[in-house]
């Protein structure tokens, strides 16, 4: 029976009343049923299988994607998915009221695209559409289609004379001269020596300086060419209707980045070598083909195996056809080793310094008359922002970050206020991602703090002012914000708990919105600006899934034993809790360990989410905790992990186990935990390290190696393995495997690219010759990290359920010692 155990929550017929009830929206519009699966909908006995939480997700109903305004203000579009099929549909929906519309495909030529880029007067807009750039003229209507090729333009901007809009192609910069249009190169850069330079080799050199001494006929030769080239170049420099000369920046290295200043004058580049040595890269065999052949995939290399290599910065003034190299001694800490003691401890050489850094961005003010970068150490131990002195061509700081243990990879926004020079930008210097300001080489002055945080922050058109998300009535609250320089308060523009993007409209009065709930997928709502007045426009799920009274997922705050703040997390507990029982509880642990999954948002795990009710109307109390590492709680929430993975976290979850007992009747001895990526690793350290706190865990495509994973993760909170063998050795679960005692399944997908199915390959063996015996492992053939195919997602849970039907049920036997 319970591998069809069936949970009774459709509307009118539930065994029991649910704790919280999930309001509709008041508005709802109605959507073609091709939108959606064909589910009957839920009456008298009908009721929500485990088959129908991990069918194909298209029975819930299409979540908005990709909104945008129409530049007249009037309306906005967006897509949704096609039931059944993986194409998108665009739709059209008046701002003011009505039904939204199927936009045909003939009708799209003529519509806008998302992220729009706007004049100084807001008159006129850029955007790129299928990869071609496109001006529209607000005032007219008239739209102008400015390129039109396979290439793929990007980064659109209008630059300073109000005559001239610039985009990048790969690398390369394009300027198009509205009032004749006619465009071209701004400059042209060519991977490949000066025409005639020395050659690198010295006894090469010594040959070819030999050759024009004695060789008079080659001498003549040579300073032809070169007399004709400096009159051609000088020709293009003089001449505006031809191409400008060319750089010629060497064959030893390749472009990483570059951007062009709106005033037409300076480009910034980011170079690197390239012939870096990236590393060896792993192989993934690949055994289900439609060749019928085992094939095999290249795939990334291991951390330490490839440590990313450094950047230089490269000033170009396209006035003056010169070329400057930034150096970035003038950093602050340039030159310090943050993991000098680690490095004398392994026996590795002293850091040669400087420090290599990574350039993270490129920013120009809207006049061209400012520059500023952010630049990382390659160790990840500091960020910087510099301004680039264009008079003394260098790097002048602005601002450093430093953290012991890694810089957040979110919190990087920065950039100038509208029509001033005033840099703004995002950091965690507070312990929580605040906003700041900073004129010339003043101090930074904070915009924000407390303990809450900011999140993709905009300034407004007249540069007075942010619209931002922030959480800061409590950590899982996402709302918006606006910020008025004069006044300091951010004043919150909504009360809709789960805002995720925004976008303001063309006349700058009212923002659109995209926000979600815990059974919500992503809608939009229209805020009106001068009045505060909020429209939902959209509610885009089925019937089917409307009708069911979900239960909404209760908020608390579980006390800790090892930190001075509260274990945020989402309970759910049996609807009707009798006061003589104790109740099985089963604890859900988040991915990529920085991230959140105690939010007012609609999850990620949304599937995890219905079959959480499912549990609780079984009987058990689940628990999902947003463990320290976790993202929305600071810095220091975040670090907590830092060289040790896998031990504050699973105190939290042992805190978690002593609250439920006390507060909520749950059966210490009969706990079991569960979790994908992150999550599987974390059921691993629990199953493994406090053995007599679990009875159970299934560990979903786990991590079982840190030394096996990439680097880009890995070496922020463990450094690498030959710097930091013991933090590897503290923080991988395949060390600690003789402390299994609970049965244990592990599920991986054999396509997994990122979590390798090697893993748990490697930790099967190791089980096998510890002699353990209440495990199992689920092979998924054509599955990679994230599963796409409901028969995979059914039979992964349907394992998942009978694991704690078995283990955790009140008939359930005792759990088998180890050997």
């Amino acid at each position: 029976m319970h591998r069809h155990r069936a949970l009774l929550l459709c509307a009118g017929f539930a065994d029991e009343e649910p704790r919280m009830r999930v309001p509709l929206l008041l508005l709802s519009l109605a959507l073609s049923p091709a939108l959606f699966l064909a589910v009957a909908p839920c009456a008298g006995a009908q009721a929500l299988t485990l088959e129908q939480i991990m069918a194909d997700p298209d029975w819930i109903g299409p979540a908005v994607e990709n909104p945008y305004w129409s530049l007249d203000g009037t309306g906005v579009q967006f897509e949704l998915k096609r039931a059944g099929s993986p194409l998108r549909d665009l739709y059209g929906l008046p701002v003011q009221g009505g039904a939204m519309q199927p936009v045909d495909d003939a009708g799209r030529a003529g519509l806008d695209a998302p992220d729009p880029v706007y004049d100084a007067r807001r008159e006129r807009a850029l955007f790129v559409r299928n990869g071609d750039v496109f001006l529209r003229d607000l005032r007219s209507g008239v739209l102008q289609q400015l390129t039109r090729s396979e290439a793929s333009e990007s980064h659109p901007q209008f630059q300073a004379d109000g005559g001239h809009v610039a985009w990048r192609l790969g690398n390369d910069w394009y300027l198009y001269e509205l009032a004749r249009g006619v465009g071209g190169p701004a400059t042209v850069l060519k991977l490949e020596p000066e025409p005639d330079a020395a050659d690198e080799d010295a006894h090469d050199e010594d040959l070819r300086r030999m050759q024009l001494r004695l060789i008079g006929t080659l001498a003549r030769e040579r300073d032809k060419r070169q007399a004709q080239r400096s009159r051609e170049n000088a020709l293009r420099r003089i001449d505006p209707t031809r191409t400008p000369p060319p750089f010629h920046l060497g064959d030893a290295i390749e472009i990483a980045d570059s951007a062009l200043s709106p005033d037409g004058r300076w480009m910034l580049l980011v170079t690197q070598d390239k012939e870096h040595d990236a590393g060896r890269k792993g192989q993934m065999p690949r055994y289900v083909t439609e060749s019928g052949y085992n094939e095999v995939e290249d795939v990334r290399t291991r951390v330490g195996r490839n440590p990313p290599q450094g950047q230089k910065l490269v000033l170009l003034d396209l006035r003056t056809h010169t070329r400057h190299g930034l150096a970035i001694d003038p950093l602050p800490g340039i030159g310090d080793d943050p993991l000098a003691q680690l490095r004398t401890a392994a026996g590795e050489e002293p850091m040669k310094a400087p420090r290599g850094v990574r350039v993270e961005a490129l920013r120009f003010s809207h006049d061209g008359a400012d520059a500023a970068v952010m630049l990382r150490a390659v160790d990840n131990k500091d960020r910087w922002i510099a301004r680039v002195d264009f008079d003394a061509r260098r790097l002048v700081p602005a601002h450093r970050l430093t953290d012991p243990a890694w810089i957040n990879w979110n919190f990087n926004e920065f950039g100038f206020l509208p029509g001033t020079g005033t840099l703004w930008f995002v950091s965690e210097e507070s312990g929580y991602g605040h906003l700041y300001t900073q004129r010339d080489r003043a101090r930074p002055r904070p915009l924000t703090s407390g303990r809450w945080e900011v999140y993709a922050p905009q300034p407004t058109p007249d540069g007075l002012g942010f619209h931002f998300i922030g959480n800061r009535d409590w950590p899982g609250d996402y709302e918006l914000f606006e910020l008025r320089l004069d006044d300091g308060a951010p004043r919150a523009l909504t009360a809709l708990d789960g805002v995720e993007r925004f976008a303001l409209s063309p006349d700058a009065r009212r923002v659109l919105v995209s926000y979600s709930g815990s059974y919500l997928p992503m809608q939009l709502a229209v805020v009106d600006l001068p009045t505060g007045e909020i429209r939902r426009l959209t509610d885009t799920r089925s019937q089917a899934f409307r009708a069911i009274d979900w239960m909404a997922p209760e908020f608390v705050q579980v006390p800790s034993s090892h930190v001075d703040r509260p274990l945020w997390s989402k309970l759910y507990l049996p609807p009707s809790m009798q006061p003589d029982r104790s109740y099985p509880v089963v604890m859900f642990v988040h991915g990529a360990g920085y991230t959140q999954n105690v939010h007012a948002k609609y999850p990620y795990y949304f599937r995890e989410q219905m079959f959480h009710n499912l549990l609780a109307h079984e009987g058990y109390i689940v628990l999902d905790i947003d463990y320290r590492a976790s993202e929305g709680y600071g810095r220091d929430w975040r670090t907590a992990i830092y060289r040790q993975m896998g031990h504050p976290e699973l105190e939290d979850y042992l805190d978690g186990i002593d609250w439920l007992v006390a507060h909520h009747q749950a059966d210490r001895s009969r706990v079991g935990i569960y979790g994908g990526s992150y999550g599987g690793f974390m059921t691993f350290m629990a199953m493994f390290r406090a053995p007599e706190a679990f009875r159970a865990g299934a560990a979903l495509r786990p991590v079982t190696d840190w030394s096996m994973y990439n680097h880009e993760y890995t070496s922020n909170i463990l450094n690498t393995p030959g710097l930091d063998p013991e933090a590897y050795a503290k923080s991988s679960p395949i060390e600690f495997a003789e402390g299994l005692q609970g049965a244990l399944l592990i599920a991986h997908g054999m396509l997994d690219d990122n979590v390798f199915y090697q893993d748990s390959v490697r930790l099967a063996q190791r089980l096998i010759e510890l002699g353990k015996r209440d495990w199992e492992l689920a092979s998924y053939p054509l599955e990679r990290h994230s599963f796409v195919h409901p028969e995979s997602w059914l039979d992964e849970y349907r394992r998942i359920h009978e694991l704690f039907s078995r283990t955790l049920r009140p008939d359930a036997p005792a759990a088998r010692s180890a050997p």
